[in-house]
């Protein structure tokens, strides 16, 4: 049936993206998008660091498109790595950056990681971010520390669709650490962003009123033309000459 295709078709796409997720790490990845074509199967990989998933040689995408034919049966799969343009606007890339900072410096400094973070994305144009970091952190207890500000929809379908939420883990010593991060863009325009256009009036004419401005325009014509008519017979006529005084 046609519904389960569809489903069938969803849910490999789905699990394509987990796999690259899981495969491609450090890179900055932002989302991959799976494209249908009559010569195989396109697959575009949006990151900040499209060199690491090239690899030297093109080694690193070769081995990706080897594994992807073998997990997934794909019989051409194409691999296209496009760049991300502002990689402070994109949650996904910012929950990564996160992420490998705790594992690089311990939960010690969360506070000044998730600060630096913010002030990244704030400074990049954004109009609100939250950062949420769930686990042990700094205590042996389980808690969560919220990192927000600016202006952020928490509900509603504008918190739906335009709001950009990502997930990551972080392996620490001390166990799994959480991060959530929601990013609010620039060049959102909300439901109560209301703009009011100024009334544009139009003279309305009527056709009797049009015609008689057509016959005085043609009056005025008219009589213009027998002045211009006087003034050249006048200038064509012949002077008469004054006799002489004895």
């Amino acid at each position: 049936m046609i519904e389960r295709d569809f489903v069938s078709r969803s849910k490999m796409e789905f699990q394509i993206q987990e796999f690259i997720s899981d495969n491609l790490k450090g890179v900055g990845l932002s989302y991959t998008k799976l494209q249908r074509t009559p010569l195989g199967e396109k697959i575009i990989i949006y990151a900040s660091r499209p060199g690491l998933i090239i690899g030297g040689g093109g080694t690193n995408i070769k081995k990706l498109t080897k594994q992807l034919k073998k997990k997934f049966g794909l019989e051409n799969p194409q691999i296209e790595i496009s760049e991300v343009e502002n990689v402070n606007l994109i949650s996904a890339v910012v929950a990564e950056r996160i992420a490998n900072a705790l594992e690089k410096y311990g939960t010690m400094r969360f506070k000044g990681i998730g600060h630096k973070a913010m002030a990244d994305v704030l400074g990049a144009g954004a109009r609100g971010i939250e950062i949420l970091v769930s686990g042990k952190i700094p205590s042996a207890r389980a808690r969560t520390w919220r990192f927000y500000q600016g202006y952020l929809k928490k509900s509603g379908n504008a918190a739906l669709t335009h709001v950009d939420t990502a997930y990551k883990v972080a392996k620490l010593k001390s166990g799994i650490v959480g991060i959530k991060v929601s990013i609010m863009p620039p060049n959102v325009r909300l439901p109560d962003d209301i703009k009011f256009k100024e009334p544009v009036i139009e003279e309305v004419v009527h056709p009797a009123a049009v015609a008689q401005e057509i016959k005085a325009e043609a009056a005025e014509v008219a009589k213009d033309s027998e002045i211009e008519q006087k003034a050249e017979a006048k200038e064509k006529k012949p002077r008469k000459k004054k006799k002489d005084e004895n």
